[in-house]
């Protein structure tokens, strides 16, 4: 008897299916930023495709978005709206298990009052299923602007300059 009471007050102190709650991740703060921030933003970014969160993600991107990539195949760059970008990104989403992102080196920053052009490295690893995962290595080159009431930063124009 005295042995199931001792389990049931072990159990009771520490259950390994119930991790702590962390405050701070990388003690950095709170995983989500009011965006006030240009950090805030890719701060946001990174917790959005971490944890597939389209309307995280649909706050940083504002509503005359434009994604351009280049189509190595064809030969000419490629443009969307924010429309397609949702879908697009809601669709990465929903089809892989697992995304990574890690942001790398700030290459480019020219910073004004309400406007900022950031060139950024990154390092996306996204698992489809555990036999296929894709590495895309590469740069972002985002334009930001800031609303001049909210003060939040948003992204206008993203022009991807990865491996893929």
């Amino acid at each position: 008897m005295a042995g199931i009471s001792t389990l049931i007050l072990i159990s009771a102190c520490t259950n390994p299916f119930a991790p702590k709650y962390e405050e701070e991740i990388d003690g950095g703060g709170p995983p989500i930023s009011d965006q006030t921030t240009i950090e805030g933003v890719f701060q946001n970014f990174q917790y959005a495709y971490t944890f597939k969160d389209t309307l995280i993600y649909g706050n940083l991107i504002s509503s005359d978005f434009v994604f351009t990539y280049r189509d190595y195949e064809n030969g000419y760059d490629v443009s969307w709206g924010r429309d397609e970008e949702m879908r697009t990104t809601n669709g990465l989403f929903q089809n892989s298990e697992r995304l990574d992102l890690i942001w790398n080196n700030v290459l480019l920053s020219t910073v004004d009052s309400l406007d900022a052009n950031i060139v950024r490295s990154f390092n996306l690893n996204i698992t489809f299923n555990p036999t296929d995962v894709v590495r895309v290595d590469g740069r972002v080159n985002l334009l930001l602007q800031q609303d001049a009431e909210t003060r939040k930063w948003r992204i206008t124009r993203w022009i991807d300059e990865s491996n893929f």
